[in-house]
């Protein structure tokens, strides 16, 4: 099943996301909580804990503009000043991202499927309510769904 993707995205890097890639990023959020809603809870609790560990995209970014602006300012204190260009254009691209929500690294990121935070945190708690974490909460509304949709329309909302 296809998730509908709001028309007015609100976070930047997705808004900046081409669709096929956007489509692919939740399409692979929906098999994963699939697959797991028929998992015993220690095998869900054992992706939560992947989940907690993988990286954002902006981690990703500032990790790497961090690595080739450190890598500049070395190279051109140590030998030709041309190397200081990519300290500049490091911190110019960070800055465009933190700005603008996009950067020239995003798209290539993104097609690699490095997720945003709150798509990860988004699978994350789709799990921890397969996982029955919040079983004690009361659900709204005359009829039930089944569970998965009831999570999948929870996170997609």
């Amino acid at each position: 099943m296809t998730t509908t993707i709001p028309s007015v995205e609100r976070d930047h890097v997705r808004r900046h996301t081409c669709s096929r890639t956007l489509q692919r990023i939740e399409d692979n959020i929906e098999e994963s909580i699939r697959f797991y809603a028929n998992q015993p809870t220690v095998v869900i609790s054992r992706r939560i804990e992947e989940l907690d560990k993988e990286w954002s995209i902006e981690r990703w970014l500032e990790t790497h503009a961090s690595t080739v602006a450190f890598t500049g300012a070395v190279m051109g204190l140590a030998g030709n000043r041309k190397w200081f260009a990519l300290p500049l254009l490091a911190t110019g691209f960070l800055f465009l991202h933190a700005v603008r929500g996009w950067c020239p690294p995003l798209p290539v990121l993104r097609r690699l499927g490095v997720r945003t935070r709150s798509e990860i945190d988004r699978e994350k708690f789709a799990l921890k309510l397969l996982r029955g974490d919040f079983k004690n909460l009361e659900t709204a509304g005359d009829e039930e769904p089944p569970q998965v949709r009831r999570i999948l329309d929870a996170i997609n909302a």
